[in-house]
């Protein structure tokens, strides 16, 4: 998983402007979050949305790095 980045994809990253690394940065957070959603769910198919969205956010507001 910590593949280290092909010299194609530092060049890409180099390229892009401020903006861009934004949007790329917010697009992976939200789909760590659908992810986690998706196993939460399977991992709990009998809780409901709301349960399932809460746990989802509290795993996102207690994360650490």
């Amino acid at each position: 998983m910590d593949e280290p980045l092909h010299l194609a994809q530092i060049a890409a990253y180099r390229r892009m402007s401020a903006e861009q690394k934004i949007e790329q940065a917010i697009a992976l957070y939200w789909s760590a979050r659908h992810l986690k959603t998706e196993a939460i769910r399977l991992q709990h198919p009998e809780w409901t949305e709301e349960r399932v969205r809460a746990r989802v956010r509290e795993i996102f507001l207690l994360a650490t790095t």
